[in-house]
């Protein structure tokens, strides 16, 4: 007799998980991760930026972001059967598996507490008649033309620049850079239609770590004062052309029926990863890539974009919402997981400073594995990206925290794929001493040389 999973109650799915799978001890996994040999068909070395950074995938930069291709291998392998399923992300970052699911005319729902990330994966999720888009941008670039060639601006557009945020802004941009920014922004304001308006605010957000002080290449916030740097609106023009391009590559192969009812299959917010906007049981697979414990301050790296867009005046409380920030500590809850409680009791020994915050990570993600249970259908999958990595000379185990907590939520260890990054954009390595990303040359180890593919499923 078959049984319908879907009429059992949380208790008979327990029970019968107990029956029909194994339940892996802490050493277990330690020992089930340490006999993984690296699986070649999820490393996708074959595939050039060109590729990665395919159709709507090149909107805006952002730090360690997934590439389409693991995401689209993970829905060929477990939703290609199923008629308009649901696809989740709980930290929709820079919004690949949004926009893939987009792509394939599945629903897609998810969160991200960066506003910025908000809107980069609402542009990109969001298909354009590329004529009306067409029509836009010429508006806007015939608009914004006399900066190209005034050596002085002309007064008729005022500068749009934040009164609460202009002290940071100038502490980033240099006047002239300031001013210009202003009145790009000035116009793109002006845009009444929501999507276009959103379309060249991603734009503008691309361009200002390009225009600001901010040293290229750094992923932490340091001044460049000697950095040479072109006027905004050739970035600006150059990057919204590049935009318009792949958003007609995106608008031809995005299904009809999502392009004319894109809110009935668009349900993304800006908002905690604990709690998902959509129903108990309603989604048929979870494809996320979470944040790293200590590893990169989002609030800190995309504060320019925070400050011009007045998005977070308070940045020193918008770094709070952050999981895996610096910033946060418990001391009224309990780790479940007995391997993130080793490395939490390694690392005291170290830094009791860090230590917290590794807790507070890891009671973070616990949290958000119980959202993952409550929204997963039964037999739906979740899969987590993510790597290990080594602080202070503590090995800091993700991947088995991420397994054994994934089981004490309620799921099962479905299936663990080990992979290489050749393409992955995220700093190489660390000092071993420290913990900090260190510059090349510097550095002793490799921060993330694999990753893993946590996959859970619910029975």
């Amino acid at each position: 007799m078959k049984l319908n999973m879907e009429t059992l109650s949380l208790l008979e799915r327990q029970e019968l998980k107990n029956k029909t799978d194994k339940f892996y001890a802490p050493s277990e996994i330690i020992e089930l991760f340490e006999s993984k040999d690296v699986d070649k068909e999820w490393s996708f070395i074959e595939y050039k930026p060109s590729d990665t950074s395919k159709l709507t995938h090149c909107y805006h930069r952002y730090p360690a972001k997934f590439i389409p291709q693991l995401v689209e291998k993970l829905m060929d392998e477990y939703i290609s059967g199923i008629k308009e399923p649901l696809v989740n992300d709980l930290f929709m970052g820079s919004g690949t598996t949004i926009a893939c699911a987009i792509t394939r005319g599945y629903r897609a729902s998810g969160t991200d507490i960066n506003y910025i990330s908000e809107l980069i994966t609402r542009v990109k999720s969001t298909p354009i008649n590329p004529a009306m888009l067409r029509e836009k941008i010429e508006e806007l670039l015939a608009d914004l033309s006399f900066l190209e060639s005034d050596t002085l601006f002309s007064n008729h557009i005022k500068p749009y620049i934040p009164k609460a945020n202009v002290e940071r802004i100038d502490y980033w941009f240099k006047p002239e850079i300031k001013e210009e920014l202003g009145i790009i922004l000035a116009k793109v304001k002006e845009e009444p239609d929501i999507n276009i308006q959103n379309f060249f605010t991603v734009c503008f957000s691309h361009i200002l770590k390009t225009v600001s002080i901010w040293l290229m290449g750094s992923t932490k916030p340091t001044r460049d004062f000697n950095k040479k740097i072109q006027q905004p609106i050739f970035y600006f023009k150059r990057h919204l052309k590049k935009m318009e391009r792949k958003n007609k590559e995106f608008w031809t192969i995005v299904p009809s029926h999502i392009k004319n009812n894109l809110d009935l299959y668009l349900n993304i917010k800006r908002g905690n990863a604990k709690n998902q906007p959509v129903d108990d049981e309603a989604v048929d697979i979870q494809i996320t890539s979470s944040p790293y414990v200590t590893s990169y301050e989002y609030a800190d790296l995309h504060q320019l974009s925070t400050l011009w867009l007045e998005y977070a005046v308070d940045l020193s409380e918008y770094r709070k919402e952050f999981i895996g920030t610096a910033y946060k500590r418990y001391e009224d809850r309990q780790l479940k997981s007995k391997i993130a409680q080793s490395i939490v009791n390694q690392m005291l020994l170290k830094d009791k400073n860090m230590s917290k915050e590794i807790e507070a990570f890891f009671i973070d993600m616990q949290e958000c594995f119980d959202e993952t249970y409550r929204i997963l259908r039964p037999g739906g999958r979740c899969c987590y990206v993510i790597g290990n990595t080594m602080l202070k000379k503590v090995e800091i185990l993700n991947a088995e925290v991420f397994a054994e907590s994934i089981q004490n939520s309620g799921l099962i260890v479905d299936r663990i794929i080990k992979r290489e990054i050749p393409s992955k954009i995220l700093p190489q390595k660390r000092d071993a001493e420290t913990g900090k990303f260190a510059k090349n040359g510097k550095e002793d180890f490799h921060a993330y040389p694999m990753e893993y593919i946590v996959i859970g499923r619910k029975i």
